[in-house]
């Protein structure tokens, strides 16, 4: 270790307000900032998006963390190659629904017809030639953002009236599950599990966009439990 690393203790330095959280941690000469925190309105519409992806919510900037450019003998790192480690999340809600669960299992397996309670997909395509293959599509506006994306999905094999599973293969990355837990002869519990890799676009605001998905899938499982309900789908 050098004199001048050595002679250079660590230090942590914390700035707030009440839109954002920053920590630097200084060692050896080399500073790191970190956001640690932000509070944005989900319903604000970005006022710029930078190429990068940050994003500018009037006076605050959602930027990912980065570190100093600026190495100890004053020399640039901005040569060196990074390497981005994209972000998983996982959401399940559950919602009781008066069909049993055959008929639920049953409703739920036409994929073509998922749109029909899923608005923010806007289509569903099975492949004729590999029908355990189908191409979706989503669209849908998040924190003022539009949002556009279609993936290849395989279904995994079923157990008939309990669970149906998926993952992507190519395009946005996910995968899941749908449960269905009888409750008497007449209803039954639906379980609904859906993991995806954040998109680049929506890592400034990840902290944010589950708690928002959630809430987006189980309005989405509101409108199948009156659908099925009401025999309509």
């Amino acid at each position: 270790m050098s004199a001048t690393a050595a002679a250079t203790p660590s230090c942590y330095h914390r700035s707030d307000n009440n839109q954002r959280r920053t920590r630097t941690h200084c060692r050896g000469g080399v500073c790191s900032s970190v956001v640690v925190a932000i509070r944005v309105n989900p319903l604000s519409k970005p006022t710029a998006i930078a190429s990068s992806g940050s994003l500018l919510f009037g006076d605050v900037l959602l930027t990912r963390p980065r570190r100093d450019l600026a190495a100890p003998d004053g020399s640039s790192r901005r040569g060196r190659p990074t390497c981005p480690v994209m972000e998983w999340q996982d959401c399940t809600v559950k919602m009781e629904v008066g069909v049993p669960a055959s008929v639920a299992y049953r409703l739920y397996s036409d994929r073509e017809s998922i749109p029909r309670w899923m608005p923010f997909i806007s289509a569903v395509k099975v492949m004729e030639d590999k029908p355990d293959l189908s191409r979706w599509y989503l669209k849908n506006i998040v924190f003022g953002i539009d949002i556009e994306y279609s993936w290849i999905a395989q279904n995994m094999q079923p157990i008939p009236d309990q669970k149906i599973h998926w993952r992507s293969l190519e395009g946005l990355k996910n995968r899941g599950a749908v449960r269905f837990y009888p409750r008497g002869a007449s209803a039954c519990l639906i379980e609904l599990t859906a993991s995806y890799e954040v998109p680049p676009l929506l890592v400034p605001v990840a902290s944010a966009l589950q708690p928002f998905m959630e809430g987006l899938l189980r309005q989405c499982l509101e409108r199948f439990a009156t659908l099925a309900k009401s025999k309509s789908i």
